[in-house]
């Protein structure tokens, strides 16, 4: 199976950065796509950003230009580099990694609170 592990939340001003971490434990499967998603209480869980393993970069046009994902393939990890944060970006951020056929795998979530 496929455990994940974030990182990297806190509490910032509007106009700060963050850097979130996921790192996954994998036993014999192969994770395709790695990324991001935010759920604030009350709302639907929103995609924020993907990567694939071959480097395709994929963003919710919210966050287009300033948010940045990259990943360590051999790491099985996974940022999400959070610049000009707004406090509409206040959620928890959960990290997800894919592995074909089989399905996806969530992390528990790290707190992101932006104050205005």
């Amino acid at each position: 199976q496929v455990q994940l592990v974030e990182s990297g939340g806190g509490y910032v001003q509007a106009g700060g950065s963050l850097r979130l971490s996921c790192t996954a434990s994998v036993s014999t499967f192969s994770i395709n796509i790695m990324g991001w998603y935010r759920q604030t209480p009350g709302k639907q869980r929103e995609w924020v950003a993907t990567m694939s393993s071959g480097g395709s970069r994929n963003y919710a046009d919210s966050v287009k230009g300033r948010f940045t994902i990259s990943r360590d393939n051999a790491k099985n990890t996974v940022y999400l580099q959070m610049n000009s944060l707004k406090p509409e970006d206040t959620a928890v951020y959960y990290c997800c990694a894919t592995v074909p056929v089989v399905g996806n795998y969530w992390g528990q979530g790290t707190q992101v609170t932006v104050s205005s």
